[in-house]
């Protein structure tokens, strides 16, 4: 805490590093170089408007709006006929976003990677390179929260629907911006993504609330200085205990207290901070992303209250909050109104929950400045109070979906009982289990590709819940341990029926419009009296679809299951070669090489 109040109180925030330093490498001259937590980074449109781009009404979506769309049904999503193509390199680099110089996973010398835009019913094109060497490894992107319903086979989950991209190799996902809102794509190789290989996703739709400036994504990230293939070692090891973060970022960005030892090498103090601009009696969209490896984040702005729009791709009743909490793979988009003067600089902070997180330095901070403040000055702004008592999200009464009516059937057509708990194998790892069941993959079998030739019997450690012909599908997760989990499920936005950190009294909250999302944090629970969340979803997405913690070190260990959902009708779609060639490339590169498969593999 003392590096803390220094930095708070320095005499400025000139950055010791330039840009190239902290987020990039020389590859990323050549491709472009990342603008993001500068002060140079452009504010969003409303839209894209290239010569391609169709405006019907005005509008790449023409007359569709927040309330009179039910973005769920695939038919009404707008068919611009849009492509928008974007070529990634994934290779290695060193860089130092907090002046801690060390080894990460890069896309196009990024970090974090590229901004993919696209507007509402666009295709996404992304061709990926897989360039990773010294050493080798295989990769695959997952594009969080999309439901992928015409493309089930391009979710990037390596053993569910593809193989991984092999070392040297190549794949194009191409996909429908189905949904609108803010999210992210991240790495599913292993927990391939805590070492840097992941960027934010901004698909632009119509606005359930106005604001006049969009400031883009802010990406929340706890931060290791050991890389991620040692941290998998570390978990995977006997008796091993919690693995603790040693800082926390904002866009890429933070500094560090280089008196601390480091196990990366190099450090250099003051390597800067990311920095925004608000404009006086404006209001802004903020776009929050918790793209980190295990911690709950507490966002808050000094001096200012901020109204929440949506929830992961959901937009919801606005309601007014001092702090956004934020679980592993969750999104909150708010706007805050610029009340302050012209010349003001306040702190925006986000804090790894001291309560709920493993963290060593859990306190990330930025600045903001007023259109006539000095920019290199340190802001004077008091931290806003908040509870730190409760390891989930806002209550499920306040965060209300803004379309109607979106009432799930209160009868689903099945409810299966998921109880979460901790448990140590005969070596003494511990392992997650999900009903007495640690998941584990097989790189070299996608269980999607298998399904499609009409199989339905997969080994036990698939962790393959097959629902048949079910139309609704109901899932009570119970956590028996005192930690929270995120919990996400692929393919779908779920209905979040109930949650507490006790049992489920059979109450569902908000019956008629229940809370919709693709991440809940599932409250710590005890041997004694789990903890609880009911989800519940519509089997309208055939296809297999994971559903897990987000936290990268427990899926590692195996929290993790696959949904077969709706097998029948999975043999009717016509999965695209290309998926097969992962396979074909992974297995003559597996002939010849070892993969060092030591964790789940996700």
């Amino acid at each position: 805490m003392a590096f803390i109040t220094s930095l708070l109180h320095a005499l400025n925030l000139t950055s010791s590093l330039t840009q190239t330093a902290t987020n990039a490498n020389q590859v990323s001259l050549i491709q472009g170089l990342s603008t993001l937590g500068t002060l140079s980074a452009p504010t969003l449109p409303d839209f894209l408007t290239d010569l391609n781009t169709p405006l019907p009404n005005g509008f790449p979506w023409g007359s569709r709006t927040a309330n009179n769309t039910n973005p769920y049904i695939e038919s009404l999503t707008p068919p611009t006929g849009v492509i928008r193509p974007y070529v990634f390199t994934i290779s290695r680099g060193t860089i130092a976003p907090d002046g801690v110089s060390r080894s990460v996973i890069l896309i196009n010398g990024q970090f974090p990677g590229p901004t993919i835009v696209a507007n509402w019913g666009d295709t996404i094109q992304v061709q990926v390179h897989n360039q990773i060497s010294g050493p080798e490894e295989g990769t695959s992107l997952h594009w969080h929260g999309l439901l992928q319903k015409e493309t089930p086979w391009f979710d990037g989950v390596p053993a569910v629907q593809q193989c991984p991209i092999a070392p040297g190799a190549s794949s194009t996902y191409q996909f429908r911006a189905d949904l609108y809102g803010t999210s992210w794509y991240h790495s599913h190789y292993s927990g391939q993504y805590a070492g840097g290989l992941f960027g934010p996703m901004v698909i632009y739709g119509p606005k359930n609330v106005p604001y006049d400036v969009d400031l883009g994504p802010i990406m929340l990230s706890d931060y290791y200085h050991t890389e991620y293939f040692q941290l998998v070692k570390e978990v995977m090891s006997p008796n091993a205990g919690p693995v603790f973060s040693d800082n926390n970022l904002i866009n890429g960005k933070m500094n560090f207290d280089c008196t601390v030892p480091s196990v990366a090498g190099t450090c250099t103090s003051n390597a800067g901070l990311s920095k925004f601009r608000f404009q006086t009696g404006k209001t802004h969209r903020l776009r929050l992303i918790n793209s980190g490896a295990e911690g709950i984040q507490r966002f808050t702005i000094d001096n200012h209250t901020m109204t929440v729009m949506a929830n992961d791709y959901v937009p919801v009743e606005p309601y007014e909050t001092n702090v956004v909490t934020l679980g592993i793979g969750q999104r909150t988009d708010v706007i805050v109104k610029a009340t302050g003067n012209p010349t003001d600089a306040v702190w925006m902070r986000s804090d790894l929950s001291p309560n709920c997180d493993a963290a060593n330095q859990p306190h990330a901070l930025a600045a903001i400045y007023y259109p006539y403040a000095n920019t290199s000055s340190t802001p004077k702004s008091t931290a806003t109070s908040y509870s730190d008592a409760v390891c989930g999200n806002d209550n499920l009464t306040q965060t209300v979906p803004f379309f109607k009516p979106s009432t799930p059937p209160p009868q689903p057509a099945t409810v299966e009982t998921i109880d979460i708990t901790l448990a140590k194998n005969d070596s003494s790892i511990n392992l997650w289990e999900m009903n007495k069941s640690s998941f584990r993959a097989d790189y070299n079998s996608p269980v999607l590709l298998n399904a499609s030739e009409g199989e339905t019997s997969f080994p036990a450690g698939w962790n393959v819940y097959d629902f048949g012909f079910n139309t609704s599908i109901r899932l009570v997760v119970r956590s028996f341990f005192p930690a929270a989990h995120p919990m996400h499920l692929h393919g779908h936005n779920f209905y979040v029926l109930s949650e507490s950190n006790g049992p489920w009294d059979g109450t569902i909250v908000n019956a008629a419009n229940p809370q919709r999302r693709d991440v809940q944090l599932l409250q710590p629970g005890s041997t004694t009296v789990p903890s609880h969340m009911v989800i519940q979803f519509d089997a309208d997405n055939p296809g297999v679809w994971p559903f897990h913690c987000h936290i990268a070190w427990h899926v590692s260990a195996g929290l993790y299951v696959n949904i077969l959902e709706r097998p029948d009708l999975i043999n009717e779609k016509q999965i695209p070669l290309v998926m097969q060639q992962t396979c074909v490339n992974w297995d003559a590169y597996t002939k010849s090489n070892v993969v060092d498969q030591i964790d789940s593999g996700e």
